[in-house]
């Protein structure tokens, strides 16, 4: 029997607004800038890419390279995803 798997996306499991909250609270607040570009990238890929792509205005595949944690996107880009996805940053 073939055992079937599925990439992991944290937000398949986080229910409530604040579960979503303080997960990308946390990725933001950590040392390494690319962990929270790759939660910021599972809550895309939860929403929907192509939707963040039409909303963003933003091409599809470079947002895919962009949230990866490889890429290093602008912060226009980031500004605009988080838009899209109903985020707020906010400096505290």
């Amino acid at each position: 029997m073939k055992i079937k798997t599925s990439p992991y996306n944290p937000f398949d499991y986080l229910e409530t607004k604040e579960e979503i909250n303080e997960y990308l609270n946390n990725a933001f607040i950590d040392d390494d800038p690319q962990v929270f570009l790759v939660a910021l990238g599972h809550l895309a890929k939860k929403k929907g890419m192509m939707e963040v792509a039409r909303e963003t205005g933003l091409n599809r595949e470079s947002l895919y390279k962009s949230l990866s944690g490889d890429g290093n996107p602008k912060f226009s880009t980031i500004s605009k995803v988080t838009k899209a996805l109903g985020c707020k940053l906010a400096m505290a």
